[in-house]
């Protein structure tokens, strides 16, 4: 799968930032490497999540060839929040 972020748009985690581990009909599954794991992560509907297409170049040679597990979904995570 290829990496896609996605931000919150609706519920008590509005404008946070996930990694999108799992796909399903109208689902993703998100983790964020803390409080959502990627072996139980956040079920949330398409419609309350704007996914993030645009990734820098360092973010998917990051996650290239990797299987994603906490650890490296809180690297991809930290990396994007400080692209800036």
């Amino acid at each position: 799968m290829e990496l896609l972020l996605a931000k919150s748009k609706a519920g008590h985690d509005k404008n946070h930032i996930y990694v999108v581990v799992g796909e399903e009909k109208d689902v993703f599954f998100l983790a964020n490497g803390t409080t959502k794991k990627c072996q139980s992560p956040k079920k949330k509907k398409k419609i309350h999540v704007q996914p993030i297409k645009h990734l820098a170049s360092e973010l998917t040679e990051l996650a290239s060839g990797k299987e994603l597990d906490d650890d490296l979904v809180a690297e991809i995570l930290n990396l994007y929040n400080r692209r800036d």
